[in-house]
């Protein structure tokens, strides 16, 4: 039972002067995302959002809701006019209509509508009193009830639900700046890109690819990763960094030892040149605490240093159980299991080094004076590809349809 839904904002509220300008800026995403729906009516009153469905199944305008940035909650709900027994009797519906129905309740009544005649308190005894005496059996519980039955009383109208489902939160898109995403094939960037976007960031991807030693189809893996990304933007636009060159041409320094520092800042560089180009001002990672060799303290440190910009790193105090957790719900963890190796698979060394000197690495890469030459290159070489929210979540071998410019 549900003929509209109702949105509350998430923490931006606590903006102050800031917040018309992330309410407007999630209102529009709101607006844009329900065209799907042609029959959706969108409302915006007193910090919150109505959705008239006007027959749109609740279900699909979830599934909407939950991909949306800047959303606290949701509920379907009914409204009636503001009349005493309108309210009694469409709360007595909504509690019938409940499956299986409750064997407790209690009802809570909010009434920022100051000029209804009966006050919260009143009004509560008024709808419970109502239930109890038209549902045999059903007991009020104030502390644990099965049911909590709400009525939101607004100078509009009045609205019953019983219902609450948590949204994304965080900030709307593109509120907190634009920045580079580095994109792996694995479980963990793209964890790092959907926490970045929940700050309310505009995330571009780079990923480095080593073709013709990796496959064709370990690019496509990075492109339905991107494109799962996408349900959660307005699109995401994804640089295919060619590097395999760099990447055979370190291995002949002869440092093994330091290869995968070395590697990753050269992948640090290209990201903050593309970075600039595309006026983005930070450079996201999946890195992890600890977890591998190239993500202690100490080579974090030397990686970063190769940064011409802030490194964002959602993800550095996380347990992998928890990355996992979230991939799974993100719709990620199955892409980024498929067996396809990337470039960050390649010549890695038996014994990297936990602990890179940085004056030892910068005295190694002095002597590489191609690195400059061959930075360029990669850059003039990148293949650029706009993924639209229409691509995200089709089946591999679909994304072709993807927009390149």
């Amino acid at each position: 039972m549900a003929s509209m839904v109702i949105i509350r904002f998430g923490e931006f509220t606590l903006k102050g002067k800031n917040r018309s300008y992330f309410e407007d800026t999630v209102l529009r995403v709101i607006r844009r995302r329900m065209k799907v729906f042609p029959d959706v009516e969108v409302q915006h009153a007193s910090g919150r959002v109505f959705l008239k469905l006007n027959g749109t199944p609740f279900e699909k305008v979830a599934t909407v809701l939950d991909t949306i940035f800047g959303l606290s909650s949701y509920s379907p709900a009914e409204s009636c006019s503001l009349d005493t027994e309108a309210i009694r009797e469409t709360a007595l519906a909504m509690m019938k209509s409940l499956v299986p129905q409750p064997r407790t309740f209690k009802v809570k009544v909010r009434r920022p509508y100051k000029g209804f005649p009966l006050n919260s308190m009143e009004m509560n005894h008024v709808v419970g009193r109502h239930v109890l005496v038209n549902m045999p059996g059903l007991k009020v519980d104030l502390h644990h009830p099965d049911t909590e039955l709400n009525v939101e009383i607004r100078d509009n109208g009045a609205y019953v639900f019983c219902e609450t489902h948590p949204a994304q939160g965080g900030f709307p898109l593109g509120t907190n700046g634009r920045a580079m995403l580095l994109l792996s094939g694995g479980i963990d960037s793209p964890v790092a890109g959907f926490l970045a976007m929940r700050r309310g960031l505009h995330v571009e991807a780079v990923h480095f690819h080593s073709f013709p030693y990796t496959s064709e189809r370990a690019k496509q893996k990075v492109r339905e990763l991107a494109e799962q990304l996408a349900v959660y933007a307005d699109g995401i636009t994804l640089h295919m960094v060619p590097f395999a060159e760099i990447q055979t041409r370190l291995k002949q320094l002869g440092k093994e030892k330091f290869l995968i520092t070395m590697v990753r800042r050269a992948m640090m560089r290209i990201t903050s040149r593309l970075a600039e180009m595309h006026k983005c001002k930070a450079i996201v990672t999946g890195e992890s605490l600890g977890q591998v060799a190239s993500q202690t303290l100490a080579s974090l440190t030397a990686i970063e240093r190769a940064s011409a910009l802030p490194v964002l790193r959602p993800l550095i105090m996380m347990d992998k159980q928890e990355i996992i957790h979230l991939a799974e719900k993100i719709g990620t963890f199955p892409i980024s299991i498929q067996p396809y190796e990337d470039c960050c698979t390649l010549f890695v060394p038996k014994s990297p080094s936990t602990n890179p000197n940085i004056a030892l690495v910068e005295q190694i890469e002095s002597k590489a004076h191609w690195m400059e030459e061959e930075i360029e290159e990669a850059i003039r070489r990148t293949e650029t590809i706009r993924i639209l929210p229409s691509s995200a979540g089709r089946t591999a071998g679909d994304a072709d349809d993807a927009a390149y410019f």
